[in-house]
């Protein structure tokens, strides 16, 4: 097969339903229509979105459409893939400010010109209850609730809403619609990607092909990537944040970040921290420029292996003689609540404002704050106080 065939069926992948025919399909030169779903449920996409977002550009680069589904009409409802409970319902208002910079941020991995993007609020508002109805027929009860999320709340007597039910038909009619050959997802979307097949075999149609991306595991290293847990990595962060945030992922998710988010092999002749600096500067190169990347690498072999104060800052703005005590300060830097504020001083070797540990979360510090302190709290962030 040819190489960048077989790369688009193996190189971070997981699964492929069915394998031989889209390998079959592919090796026959046919244009695909290659569908890509994504609920806007939050302003900013981070590195776990791009895996199969990367993905959906392999394709692209083979000559196949890419078809990315803005779902503004299923997000009202709550995807309840991998929830333990049911998921918060999101207004229209903030679908639509989500929405506005998706398509921004996707672009900067897949061709945004050359892709259909379509909402599934065009069909779905628009069909009514008859339709809504005659999909329901499609499936039984017995069918959707196999799923593992569902037998696990099922079993907790955690509620699950006729609408959470029905979302995964709605997601699997959208392929009926846009007439998929192919739908691509991370694992923890493999039942709605099947219920796609299974729609479209009810509507007398070719069933699609299915293709699932592993979720990569933020920078903590145990959960997957989430907002919700605080280990992302944004598309639209700084190139020193992101270079950061990089280097603080686990040895351990070395490999697994290199052919998830690179197309680089891992130098095996490296030991890990050059590995992560490695990935680190391709990554960011993808993101922002191969210059970003050498300023954003010598940047941090500067401060964390020379143990020197970053040469670029963010100023934190401070009344005089504000009364703040340490607590305060590191709230106010880090936007966190003082419970949060509180552990991060209590934690030695943690807080410093110039060459001063901070460990007494009530000692007031505001009086005594000068134009050019330096106050940094763990190794990555820094701020330069600004006395107004």
């Amino acid at each position: 097969m040819n190489p960048n065939l077989e790369k688009v069926l193996t190189r971070g992948v997981e699964h492929v339903i069915e394998r031989d025919h889209l390998a079959a399909a592919l090796a026959s030169k046919k244009k695909l229509r290659v569908k890509l779903g994504i609920d806007p449920t939050s302003p900013e996409l981070h590195l776990g979105h791009t895996v199969v977002l990367r993905k959906l550009r392999q394709f692209q680069d083979l000559g196949h459409k890419a078809v990315l589904i803005i779902g503004d009409f299923t997000a009202m409802i709550g995807d309840p893939s991998g929830q333990a409970d049911r998921r918060k319902v999101l207004t229209e208002s903030e679908i639509k400010k989500n929405f506005a910079r998706y398509l921004a941020q996707a672009g900067k991995v897949i061709d945004v010109k050359k892709t259909e993007v379509r909402k599934n609020s065009e069909w779905h508002k628009k069909r009514g209850l008859a339709a809504l109805l005659a999909l329901a027929r499609a499936v039984s009860i017995q069918q959707v609730l196999k799923r593992d999320d569902f037998e696990k709340r099922l079993a907790r007597g955690s509620e699950i809403s006729v609408l959470e039910i029905l979302y995964p038909l709605l997601q699997g009619y959208d392929s009926v619609m846009v007439k998929a050959d192919v739908e691509l997802g991370g694992t923890d979307q493999t039942f709605n990607l099947l219920m796609g097949r299974r729609v479209q075999r009810y509507f007398k149609m070719k069933e699609q092909d299915v293709l699932t991306v592993p979720l990569i595991e933020g920078t903590d290293g145990m959960r997957k990537m989430s907002k919700s847990y605080g280990n992302t990595i944004a598309i639209t962060a700084t190139p020193q944040d992101m270079f950061g945030k990089l280097m603080t992922v686990p040895d351990l998710l070395i490999n697994k970040y290199f052919t998830a988010l690179t197309d680089v092999e891992v130098p095996r002749n490296l030991g890990p921290r050059n590995q992560k600096l490695l990935l680190a500067e391709t990554v960011v190169k993808a993101y922002h420029s191969a210059a970003a990347a050498e300023k954003a690498r010598a940047e941090w072999e500067r401060v964390f292996s020379k143990k020197e104060v970053p040469q670029e800052m963010e100023e934190l703005p401070i009344l005089k003689n504000e009364p703040l005590d340490a607590t305060g300060l590191v709230v106010r830097a880090l936007k966190i609540s003082k419970s949060d504020a509180w552990r991060l001083i209590k934690n030695p070797g943690t807080v410093w404002l110039n060459n001063k540990n901070l460990t007494d979360p009530r000692a007031p510090v505001g009086a005594n704050l000068k134009d050019g302190d330096i106050l940094r709290i763990g190794k990555r962030h820094f701020f330069k106080i600004k006395i107004e």
